[in-house]
């Protein structure tokens, strides 16, 4: 039988596995940052009357350049955002994959600063762009002043921020990506996939956009819009930089079905976004409920929480998970992290974690 060993396939892809979170079919999935509620019945509806509209025309191609889509997306983000200003592809991997494919590359460098979203080095990888892993503070903090200061050590051509980080949930003070970009020599993304879930007064990368050519702010509706399914990630930066990316995107990237459904969910906005109150309130009391058991459990601005298990955080996961809980085991030694879901899941979650450490705290009520 023939494997990967026997195929001329790269060296530096070689004893390498793909990417991906477990799919197991246990009773509480709350391990890849879901939205746990369903697609309301009248968005459902609204998205099937798109689709409907579109099928007789399969025959022909999208639109190309996703026009009408992308002013949708610019009248959602505000901050007087333009269609030139905004691009969207199969989500934000697609996007931040498009960006190194036009900014980064062979002889280019990416510095992310770790521990963070693990798919950053593996689109390096994808394409030819040397990593460097940048190190963050002993309570996975980020300061201007550290950021800076590898920054300038590594040049690199392309800089990934995460506000709020994954996997450690906390947003960046805005600070640190205006310090980062007096700096660099090259592109600043800032990874905001979590934006909507973030705690009051926290201030978006958007709103430093003007002045900053070089700045670009990627977005998704995987997760407070519950579009995950759907695959539609964003960004918004500089005219110029959207042409860049125009000269390495793939021709008819999105199809006419994910732009008309993407378009049907963000007239339905509010709808979608109406869990995020209640997402939100579970991530606190996870924080809450954790912290009173007398574990860590890092303050969150995401729909989720990083918490320490301490120990073998692989033999903790086993445990939750022969529970019928699925979390996510990062690979941050002595650490998980748990998605935010529904009143029910959270309380499968507490229940779970009170068998794994023996532990009990009284439970925040009016669960429903």
């Amino acid at each position: 039988m023939t494997t990967l060993d026997d195929l001329p396939i790269r060296d530096d892809l070689r004893g390498r596995t793909p990417y991906g979170a477990p799919q197991l079919d246990v009773p509480v999935r709350l391990n890849t940052n879901e939205n746990s509620y369903p697609v309301p019945e009248p968005v459902v509806e609204a998205i099937g009357k798109a689709l409907a509209a579109e099928l007789r025309d399969l025959n022909r191609y999208p639109d190309r350049d996703a026009v009408a889509l992308r002013a949708d997306l610019a009248g959602y983000l505000g901050h007087g955002l333009t269609v030139d200003q905004v691009w969207a592809a199969n989500g934000s991997n697609e996007v931040q994959q498009q960006l190194l494919q036009a900014f980064g590359g062979p002889g280019r460098s990416a510095l992310g600063f770790v521990p963070a979203y693990s798919m950053h080095p593996l689109l390096a990888l994808g394409t030819c762009t040397r990593w460097v892993p940048g190190r963050r503070g002993a309570d996975f903090g980020l300061t201007a002043e550290e950021a800076v200061a590898q920054v300038r050590e590594h040049r690199p051509d392309v800089v990934f921020l995460c506000s709020p980080n994954n996997p450690t949930g906390t947003a960046l003070d805005p600070a640190v990506v205006t310090a980062v970009l007096d700096v660099a020599p090259g592109m600043v993304v800032v990874d905001e996939a979590y934006a909507e879930f973030a705690r009051p007064g926290t201030v978006s990368a958007l709103a430093v956009l003007p002045g900053h050519p070089r700045l670009v702010v990627t977005r998704t509706m995987s997760k407070a819009f519950g579009f995950a399914g759907g695959r539609l990630g964003y960004l918004a930066a500089d005219p110029a930089v959207v042409q860049a990316v125009q000269l390495v995107r793939l021709p008819y990237h999105l199809s006419a079905l994910t732009q008309a459904a993407a378009r049907a969910a963000l007239a339905h906005r509010d709808a979608l976004l109406g869990t995020v109150a209640a997402i939100k309130e579970q991530r606190d009391r996870i924080v809450a409920e954790l912290r009173a058991r007398g574990l860590r459990a890092a303050d969150s601005d995401a729909n989720f929480v990083l918490f320490e298990v301490g120990g073998d955080q692989s033999a903790a996961w086993r445990t939750l998970l022969d529970a019928g809980v699925l979390v996510r085991d990062v690979g941050l030694p002595g650490w998980l992290r748990v998605t935010a879901g529904t009143p029910a899941e959270t309380d499968a979650f507490l229940t779970a974690m009170d068998k794994l450490t023996g532990t009990q705290a009284p439970r925040s009520r009016g669960e429903q």
